[in-house]
């Protein structure tokens, strides 16, 4: 049986076997995916040794992305760009490819609440490796602006410099933004802590989408925030996980599966619904 993991540290909090586990059932793919948690100073063995062994593929989060993304032999172009890998897959002929799939799992999520993101314009707060790799997903749908704002503010100017060529894309302060805003996406994970991005209730509107990267059970801080200040349209990141994962799956089996009823499936995991 083909065999997958996902690598982390820590990693047994992960809900991507259970994800991935729906999308073979549900594609009728035969295969096992498993966690992997090994020391930070061990990854790349313990990636070599997955391979030689017969594994097919793997998913890599935090903190091993752009580890894995000097360890491949070959990259996809969103990976290039993102600068980190978070997925990988053995092919036919023997090469590690590397590919992320965390931006397209980003828009996906986005479309599938009905957020159109052609025209709009964008708000992006943080500027690490998140932020990354939503950039060039985001700017492939033709936004008519892209403002990046981050606490050190020179790492927002950076990436904005390095995305430039892609699209509209530039970088604020916390203190020159202005709105109006069409979505914000915090890409930061000060939600892990409880903490906010040092936004002004001001840019908060009605008919503004706000998204959230992380997630929990009940509302994430910025969420909680956001609505506090009029937002109707509120998302987190569980969807994103889901669809990212999908990609994943596609990379990796050369089949679609389908994200509703695996994300519903996910929901009554966590207890949301």
């Amino acid at each position: 049986m083909d065999r997958y993991l996902v690598f982390g540290h820590p990693v047994r909090h992960s809900k991507s076997p259970f994800i991935h586990t729906l999308f073979a059932r549900q594609t009728q793919q035969e295969l096992e995916y498993g966690l992997a948690e090994p020391a930070v100073d061990e990854f790349a063995q313990a990636l070599r040794t997955f391979f030689d062994q017969g594994g097919k593929g793997c998913n890599v989060t935090v903190p091993f992305k752009e580890q894995a993304f000097t360890l491949v032999d070959c990259l996809s172009p969103r990976a290039k760009r993102a600068g980190a890998v978070n997925t990988i897959k053995l092919t036919d002929d023997g090469v590690l490819l590397g590919d992320n799939t965390d931006g397209a799992g980003l828009v996906a999520d986005l479309k599938s609440h009905g957020v159109t993101l052609a025209d709009s314009r964008i708000l992006l707060l943080g500027a690490g490796g998140a932020a990354r790799g939503a950039l060039a997903p985001l700017l492939a749908e033709l936004p008519s602006e892209l403002v990046i704002a981050n606490r050190t503010h020179t790492k927002a100017q950076q990436l904005a410099a390095e995305f430039h060529d892609l699209g509209p894309v530039t970088a604020q302060t916390y203190e020159q933004l202005a709105g109006p805003f069409d979505l914000v996406i915090n890409s930061t994970s000060a939600s892990l802590q409880g903490e906010l991005p040092p936004l002004v209730p001001a840019l908060i509107h009605t008919d503004i989408a706000i998204y959230d990267m992380m997630y929990s059970a009940s509302d994430t801080a910025f969420i909680s925030w956001a609505k506090q200040h009029g937002a109707r349209q509120t998302m987190d990141g569980l969807g994103m996980l889901v669809e990212q994962a999908a990609e994943a799956f596609t990379v990796w089996r050369g089949i679609r599966p389908g994200t509703k009823q695996v994300l519903r499936e996910l929901k009554r995991n966590l207890g949301v619904i």
